[in-house]
């Protein structure tokens, strides 16, 4: 097992937080080592910082924020991308890097569905995107992200990324799988004695 979790140190987990995220839960998970928290203004703990105040209408500039940011991390091949209300399980993680690392292309990991054109129009009307909650996806794709996109208004964050692949790798070279939600949790965890709210205080 060794050899598989040093897979692990390929892997950085970009992880939004704000005012109301409870670092020290984290902390005490699996995913404390890999946590990139992405963070308004600078302070403890934080890697990636926008160095502006964000809102849930203005969370589609900081998702343009770490994808920029994280261009520059080219010691790290595999990005998962985690909601501060939601958990993963470490085993299945380290099996989509078994099988994802050094892939021939783009790879972008989540419960996909398409945007609806009366909702979002001009650039991101019918882009792919996944469910916020978790994306994970590769370096190759990280490459090809057209961070400068243009769009109106202040949509979806999640949709916003996805239109980051799609103008700048194209949905025909992007590999899109689909997650496994049993080893993904999003606002509760519950198995065997465990029922844990991860939602407890609602963000923004």
């Amino acid at each position: 097992m060794g050899a598989e979790y040093a897979m692990l140190e390929k892997l950085a987990i970009i992880f939004p937080v704000n005012n109301n995220t409870d670092m020290q839960f984290y902390q005490n998970t699996w995913l404390r080592n890999y946590l990139y928290p992405v963070c308004d203004w600078p302070g403890p703990g934080c890697k990636i910082v926008c160095n502006r105040t964000s809102t849930y209408r203005t969370l589609d500039k900081k998702t343009k924020c770490f994808a920029r940011a994280i261009k520059q991390f080219e010691d790290k091949e595999l990005f998962i991308k985690l909601d501060d209300d939601a958990l993963v399980d470490i085993d299945y993680v380290i099996g989509l890097i078994k099988k994802y690392q050094g892939y021939h292309k783009p790879v972008y990991i989540s419960d996909h569905e398409r945007t609806k054109p009366r909702n979002f129009p001009d650039s991101l009307n019918g882009v792919m995107y996944g469910n916020g909650k978790f994306y994970m996806f590769n370096r190759k794709l990280v490459q090809c992200l057209k961070t400068d996109i243009k769009y109106r208004g202040s949509p979806n964050e999640d949709s916003v990324f996805g239109g980051m692949v799609t103008h700048g790798c194209g949905e025909d070279n992007v590999e899109y799988v689909q997650e496994d939600d049993r080893w993904i949790w999003h606002k509760e965890y519950t198995s065997k004695n465990k029922n844990i709210d991860l939602a407890f205080i609602k963000n923004h």
